[in-house]
C-alpha cells in the first residue's frame, strides 16, 4: 500500500459504478483524494481504514448494507465521518440508532454543491 496521500482521503462504497465515478469526479474536482470500493466488504477488507478521512456510502447495497457498515467502522474507527447516500428516502426512517455517530444523510439525486459543502464540513471539524 502506498503512503498516505498528503490530502484529504473520502472514500465511497456504491455498487453503482456510475455513482461511483460520478462521486469521484466531482470529489477530485474539489482537490479531494478518493477511494472507490464496490462493496462494503471490499473497504473493510481493503486495509486503507486508517488513511480515510471521510467515508460516503449508500445504504442499499448487496450483502452488507450501509447501516452495517457504519456500525462495523464505528467498532474499528470511532471517529470517522460518514455521509450516507439512498435512492430510498424511506430507508432512512429506519436507521439504527448508534450511540455516538450522527452521519449525514442525502438522497439521491443530490446536489453536488451540498454533497461538497458536507464533506467541507467534515474537514472542518477534522481539523479542529
Amino acid at each position: 500500500m502506498a503512503d498516505r496521500p498528503s490530502g484529504f482521503v473520502v472514500a465511497v462504497v456504491d455498487d453503482d459504478q456510475s455513482v461511483l465515478r460520478s462521486l469521484e469526479y466531482l470529489l477530485e474536482s474539489a482537490d479531494y483524494f478518493v477511494r472507490l470500493f464496490t462493496s462494503a466488504t471490499a473497504l473493510l477488507e481493503s486495509g486503507c481504514l486508517p488513511d480515510i478521512d471521510c467515508l460516503i456510502s449508500d445504504i442499499d447495497m448487496p450483502g452488507m448494507d450501509g447501516f452495517e457498515l457504519v456500525e462495523r467502522l464505528h467498532a474499528v474507527r470511532p471517529g470517522l465521518r460518514v455521509i450516507l447516500i439512498t435512492g430510498y428516502p424511506d430507508r432512512l426512517q429506519r436507521m439504527p440508532s448508534i450511540a455516538g455517530i450522527y452521519p449525514g444523510l442525502f438522497t439521491k439525486p443530490f446536489e453536488a454543491a451540498e454533497l461538497l459543502a458536507a464533506v467541507r464540513d467534515v474537514v472542518r471539524k477534522t481539523s479542529a
